[in-house]
């Protein structure tokens, strides 16, 4: 099975549990500012966070430029304060281009990042066994 770990982050959250993920996958995270070009994949963990309170223009962009005929499921991750709209809005942007995307994503507190590494791969895991 081929995965990809992808994520956007400014303040290294993100990074983090991307980082986390691809760990427990024994698949390299990558920043989608260093990507070259999208890989066919069939599964492809995606993450970022909200930064006042919306989602990065960037991560908004390779959203909308993924070609579906290269992914065939999602599984998204954010880390925030609070908002999980990141979430959503990846959600609606890869749905309405006919990819699928797993119901379950994982949430990590902005300030509770290094608990929830742990966690973070136990849902990586979890994710593939489905």
């Amino acid at each position: 099975m081929n995965i990809q770990v992808r994520y956007f982050s400014k303040l290294g959250h993100t990074k983090d549990i991307a980082e986390a993920i691809a760990q427990a996958l024994e698949v390299e995270a990558v920043s989608i500012v260093n990507e070259k070009e999208f890989p066919d994949t069939d599964v492809l963990f995606l993450g970022g966070a909200p930064y006042a309170n919306v989602m990065d223009d960037k991560l908004r962009q390779y959203a909308k430029n993924i070609d579906p005929n290269k992914v065939k499921k999602v599984v998204l991750f954010t880390t925030s304060n609070w908002s999980r709209r990141t979430v959503r809005s990846l959600r609606k942007i890869l749905t309405e281009k006919g990819i699928e995307v797993e119901k379950e994503y994982f949430y990590a507190h902005m300030l509770n990042i290094k608990n929830r590494i742990p966690l973070a791969k136990e849902f990586a895991k979890r994710m593939i066994e489905k």
